[in-house]
C-alpha cells in the first residue's frame, strides 16, 4: 500500500528525514515511534502531499505521491496532531461540509455522513454544536472527517493525544473496526503501550532513519536476542531457581515474592520443556507465561534517550 524509498528532507541545516526506506502492506496498522523531532510528522506530511521532499520516492497504492500530490489525496485520509474544527457548525453540518469538498452531495452525502457518525459513535450528537463536544468526541469527529471520501490509507498523527482512558479505549475500538474494513492505517503516538497492543507492525525512527521495524515480539528478539517468561510458584522458590539454572539457554534470572522472571534462547518447545521439568521436580507452579514485549523498554534501549 505504501512504499517509501530514499526519502530525504531538510529544514535549513537540520535533516528531518534522512534517506528513509519504509513499506507498509495493505491492511496493516503501522505504529510510528520516535522522539520529538525524529521525522515522524515530516514523513507523514510528505506522504499526504502536504510537504515537498528534497529527494526520494513515495508510492501509495501504486501511485507516485510526489508527482501526483493532488490525485494521492483521494487515496489518503489525514488526521493531524493539531486539527481545526468549526465551532459554530453542528456535527452533521461539519461532516456535510467536508463531504461536499469531495463532491459528495444529496442522498449520497446523507448516507455517508450517517454511517460515519455511527462508526465513531456520534449519531446522538449530530445536532449538537461542535464546540459543545469533549476533546475525545472532537477527535472522533475529525477521524470521521478524514473518512468521508472512503480512502484506502489513513494517516493519523497522535490521534489519542490528550484523551482520557475511556476516550482512548473508544478510539482503539474504532481503529480496530477500520482494520476489519481493510483500511491501512499509519499511527504516530507517544502512548507506547497502546501502540504495542493495537499495531500489527512497529517502526522505531530516530534522526530521520528507521532503526528497527517489525512486530513488538520481533523487535524484542532483535534487541534482547531472547524471550522472557514469568513463573509464579506456591512455594519452593529457591528450588525452582536451581532447576532453571540447569538449563544452558536460560539466563538473567530475577526473583520477587513467589515469582521468577527469566530469559532464554529458544522456541515454544524449549519453554514447554522448562515447565515440564519444573512440574516433574515437584515445584508447585501456579502460573507460567511468556513476558509480553515492552515497547517502552525497547524504545529506551534503541534510542538511548528519554522521551519528553
Amino acid at each position: 500500500m505504501l512504499e517509501i524509498k530514499n526519502l530525504y528532507k531538510t529544514y535549513g541545516k537540520f535533516t528531518a528525514v534522512d534517506n528513509l526506506d519504509l513499506s507498509v502492506a495493505e491492511g496493516e496498522i503501522f505504529g510510528f515511534v520516535g522522539p520529538n523531532g525524529a521525522g515522524k510528522t515530516t514523513t507523514m506530511k510528505i506522504v499526504c502531499g502536504l510537504l515537498s521532499a528534497d529527494s526520494g520516492e513515495v508510492y501509495v497504492d501504486g501511485v507516485d505521491a510526489i508527482k501526483n500530490d493532488k490525485k494521492i489525496k483521494e487515496k489518503i485520509g489525514y488526521m493531524p496532531d493539531f486539527f481545526g474544527v468549526y465551532d459554530n457548525l453542528k456535527v452533521s453540518e461539519y461532516l456535510e461540509f467536508y463531504a461536499s469538498i469531495y463532491n459528495i452531495n444529496g442522498k449520497d452525502r446523507d448516507k455517508v455522513c450517517g454511517e460515519l457518525l455511527e462508526l465513531v459513535d456520534l449519531s446522538s450528537k449530530r445536532d449538537a454544536y461542535v464546540d459543545s463536544l469533549s476533546r475525545g468526541m472532537k477527535q472522533r469527529l475529525c477521524l470521521a472527517r478524514s473518512l468521508v471520501h472512503n480512502p484506502k490509507l489513513l494517516v493519523l498523527d497522535e490521534p489519542a493525544s490528550g484523551m482520557d482512558p475511556r476516550a482512548r479505549f473508544e478510539m482503539k475500538e474504532i481503529l480496530r473496526a477500520l482494520k476489519d474494513m481493510n483500511k491501512t492505517i499509519i499511527i504516530s503516538s507517544h502512548i507506547l503501550p497502546e501502540l504495542a497492543e493495537l499495531c500489527t507492525t512497529i517502526g522505531i525512527i530516530e534522526k530521520g532513519k528507521i532503526l528497527l521495524r517489525g512486530t513488538v515480539d520481533e523487535i524484542m528478539l532483535k534487541v534482547y536476542r531472547n524471550k522472557g517468561v514469568k513463573i509464579k510458584v506456591h512455594k519452593n522458590l529457591e528450588e525452582a531457581v536451581t532447576v532453571l539454572k540447569e538449563f544452558p539457554n536460560v539466563d538473567n534470572i530475577t526473583t520477587g515474592e513467589n515469582t521468577i522472571q527469566a530469559y532464554f534462547e529458544g522456541g515454544e518447545e524449549d519453554m514447554s520443556n522448562m515447565l515440564k521439568t519444573l512440574v516433574n521436580r515437584n515445584i508447585p507452579v501456579v502460573s507460567f507465561s511468556q513476558l509480553d514485549g515492552n515497547l517502552e523498554d525497547i524504545f529506551m534501549k534503541v534510542t538511548g534517550k528519554e522521551e519528553n
